[in-house]
């Protein structure tokens, strides 16, 4: 969205109300968490809280301010020195550590698919989960294809913590988040001081820098302003520069008598490579000459692609922009107390948010001669079209058809507000909330097919002639289009969602016994048009003559758009309560239904042809239960939580071109831990889930299996031993065995990724860092397109990244 396209009704909105937003207050002055002191050492072992029960709920709290104790809400909070140990190396590997989420962060920066409790994960991305920063959400829908919410989300040294709401208060706590949210909360500047860390790949070419710095500029205001930049191959072998970029972010706070404005500004513009299935065998272990936890698909003999447009122009696409992302957000945030009690919280953003999103897909690895003849005819012939080979005869049994995943996220601009009241009334509290959002998705779909030789490190395109000699490629491309899948995919749309939901809540406390319910109804409209393929003969490298591959060259049919033209309305319900038995124990429980409603993934099935869409195929609702305890025993915390849901899903896969019409159940037992034993700190998560498709309309016969990709088992562990001027850390992430789909034939092993981390303070407020992620170098499978093993043993999967060291020098001031 465009800032010179705000609705002036927006604007208005947002002036008059100070500028904000409330269900999710990221710091408020009368309630927050002490902070951390980010000046302190790493090996200075801060106070430890263990789980933190008595730390105020913040993100997706309830119209009380309870602490963790006292609430009936499963939350989780993340430092910056948890997410150290962890060592991930992308945003989404953060979320691995989280109780109840399964997040598959195999492919790379960004397009992550994140779940929680078992909710499904049918065609990628976050569907049931909102991604927020600072209490409002990246994106209103989080799973858009190829424009999932975590691609716009980066984390670095301006991260607070990371709040984390799991199971049925998120469904009216947000709009479109019935599973949870996961909250980046910024820090404010209410520690004077910063820090620079400098970060460098010791097996793998990367090199980054994170910066932040804030404090008061007198006694009524404050800042904070940081980012990160880098540049570097990244943790797979692409053969060129793969990951180049930066972000800035600041915030202003200006604190008043009865309460603080605070105005928020992000840049970021980052390219990172997009990892998809890789040639492995079915066991995880490597194919002849890709080693699949190192090698992708990505190559230095193919970083140009030309197509045509959304406007049917000829134009290239660069594939080393991968993952780019481009945004542009201005936020405020007001918080005061107002005359007879009440108080009033809002936040607003306008984001501009556009980029690329670009990559190789194997649409078939398989037998090299047979698919030469599958584009030529009998006796085809495979040959070199570029490296030192170019000419010579391709001989080796196996090839790879690619597809470029090559999307032009032209407009993916929005505009929040979320306001929200509130008044104790003796024992009662109150809320009152009104969210208003415009979202936009315009995005090109503009793929192209190639030819490669199945190898890693830099991978030669291939050529096709026909058995008399005619050629029927150009330097390895094959097909201006993806003739291989019908010719699906050339596409363009250009919709915007607007939302309106208000919301009330009410909370009672009397005694250890405290009750709460919420309600919220969310009320939607789509607009806009999209468009599909349309062949036709183009000279598309303008040499004056239609060679054979550009005699059926795949544009967009601008001349017949579809409609899009349609509302949809769902309301959201969550009651809770819960009783402190004594200090250091307390149940509770909860019941919730939430919604879902479902965006571009619509398109091309089913939307009707006057733009409407039928109710069922609008929205997906949720309904869960959950019952749970809280206890300290010394220094063991301990919270445990059994739950239930059952879940719709309406979906469309881009990969496999199917739509998805089912319900799902699952259910399970989530545990999260921590232990102080003298200068040792442990923290961990157990989530056990049995879940089954209960119903499915396109493929009863699937109705009793597990849905894909969902393990019995999920576990983490973190562990940290403080020295007197070092630190030591250990984290481990694992999963027990999952099938690759829901035809529940072919099964991934489970297994165990250990992340090694250590610091040392070389002088006062200087640290010297080493971590190595994947530390024994397994091999973890976590999505593949085959649901059983093909003739030839070659499937098209994920693994976790194989070892990769890095060594961080990080100074406080």
């Amino acid at each position: 969205m465009k800032i010179q396209q705000i609705k002036p009704a927006y604007l208005a909105l947002a002036v008059s109300l100070a500028l904000g937003s409330g269900y999710a207050q990221a710091q408020q002055n009368e309630s927050k968490a002490e902070p951390a002191d980010d000046n302190k050492t790493q090996a200075e072992p801060a106070a430890v809280a263990g789980l933190d029960f008595e730390r105020i709920v913040v993100t997706g709290a309830v119209a009380r301010k309870q602490t963790v104790m006292q609430s009936s809400v499963s939350v989780s909070t993340l430092t910056p020195t948890d997410i150290e140990v962890a060592t991930p190396r992308s945003t989404a590997e953060i979320f691995r550590m989280l109780p109840g989420v399964r997040s598959e962060s195999t492919g790379g920066e960004g397009n992550a698919n994140i779940a929680v409790r078992g909710l499904p994960v049918a065609s990628g991305g976050a569907k049931f989960l909102a991604l927020q920063e600072d209490g409002l959400p990246v994106l209103q829908f989080g799973d858009i294809a190829f424009g999932n919410a975590d691609i716009f989300l980066r984390s670095d040294a301006t991260l607070a913590r990371l709040d984390v709401i799991r199971g049925g208060s998120a469904s009216t706590a947000a709009s479109n988040s019935p599973g949870g949210i996961i909250n980046f909360v910024s820090k404010t500047g209410e520690n004077e001081g910063g820090s620079i860390a400098l970060t460098n790949g010791l097996n793998y070419d990367t090199l980054r820098t994170d910066f932040e710095y804030g404090g008061d500029i007198n006694a009524e205001t404050r800042f904070h302003i940081g980012g990160f930049v880098r540049q570097g191959e990244g943790v797979r072998d692409a053969g060129y520069q793969g990951e180049s970029g930066y972000q800035l972010k600041a915030n202003l706070t200006r604190e008043f008598d009865s309460g603080y404005v605070r105005l928020y500004l992000k840049h970021l513009n980052d390219k990172a490579a997009s990892y998809m299935p890789m040639p492995m065998l079915a066991d995880g272990s490597s194919v002849a000459g890709f080693d699949a936890k190192r090698d992708t698909l990505q190559s230095a003999y193919l970083t140009q692609t030309v197509r045509l447009n959304g406007d049917n122009q000829i134009s290239r696409g660069d594939v080393r922009d991968g993952m780019n992302p481009q945004v542009n957000s201005v936020g405020a945030e007001a918080v005061f107390e107002l005359p007879e009690g009440w108080t009033m919280e809002n936040r607003f953003r306008l984001s501009d948010i556009s980029g690329n999103f670009i990559t190789l897909f194997p649409a078939e690895v398989g037998d090299s001669q047979q698919m030469a003849n599958s584009i030529a005819g009998a006796g085809a012939a495979l040959s070199y079209a570029v490296g030192p080979n170019a000419g010579q005869a391709y001989n080796a049994k196996n090839a790879m058809r690619i597809h470029t995943f090559d999307v032009e996220l032209n407009d993916f601009g929005s505009i929040v507000n979320d306001l929200k009241l509130s008044r104790s009334f003796g024992d009662v509290d109150v809320n009152l909330g009104y969210y208003v959002a415009d979202q936009n998705i315009s995005m090109s779909w503009l793929w192209n097919s190639y030819l490669m030789a199945l190898k890693g490190d830099n991978a030669e395109l291939l050529n096709v002639t026909a058995a008399d000699g005619t050629a029927f490629s150009e330097q390895g491309l094959v097909a201006y289009g993806v003739p291989y899948w019908g010719n699906c995919c050339q596409r363009n749309y250009d919709t915007s969602y607007s939302i309106k939901a208000p919301y009330a809540g009410l909370s009672w406390a009397f005694g250890s016994l405290s009750l709460d319910a919420s309600v919220r109804r969310d009320n939607g409209d789509a607009s806009g048009t999209y468009a599909g393929a349309a062949q036709s003969a183009r000279d598309m490298n303008n040499d004056g003559v239609i060679s054979r591959v550009e005699q059926s060259v795949s544009g967009i049919n601008l001349a017949q758009p579809n409609l899009v033209n349609y509302s949809w309305g769902y309301n959201s319900y969550s009651a809770g309560a819960n009783y402190q038995l004594e200090t250091d124990w307390a149940l509770f429980a909860r019941v919730s239904q939430g919604g879902r409603a479902n965006a571009d993934r619509l398109l091309f099935g089913k939307v009707n042809a006057d733009g409407s869409v039928a109710k069922e195929d609008a929205v997906d609702e949720v309904t869960q239960y959950e019952f749970g305890s809280k206890s300290r025993h010394g220094d063991l915390n301990l919270f445990a939580t059994a739950f239930y849901a059952e879940t719709e899903e309406q979906n469309f896969e881009a990969t496999s071109q199917r739509f998805f019409d089912r319900v799902y159940q699952a259910q399970g037992l989530e545990l999260e831990s921590s232990y102080r034993l003298g200068d040792l700190e442990l923290r961990g998560s157990v989530t056990l889930t049995d879940a089954e498709i209960s119903k499915d309309v396109l493929n009863p016969e699937l109705v009793g299996n597990k849905p894909r990709r969902q393990a019995d088992l999920l576990y983490s562990l973190l562990a940290r031993y403080y020295l007197e001027k070092a630190q030591l850390g250990l984290s481990i992430i694992g999963s027990s065995d999952a099938y690759a789909q829901d035809n529940n034939d072919l099964k991934f092993s489970g297994y165990a990724q250990v992340n090694a981390f250590a610091s040392y303070n070389l002088a006062q407020n200087l640290d010297l860092s080493v971590n190595i992620n994947n530390l024994f170098d397994k091999v973890g499978l976590t999505e593949a397109e085959e649901g059983s093993v093909p003739a030839n043993g070659i499937i098209r999967a994920r693994t976790i990244n194989g070892r990769t060291a890095s060594l961080g020098l990080k100074y406080q001031f």
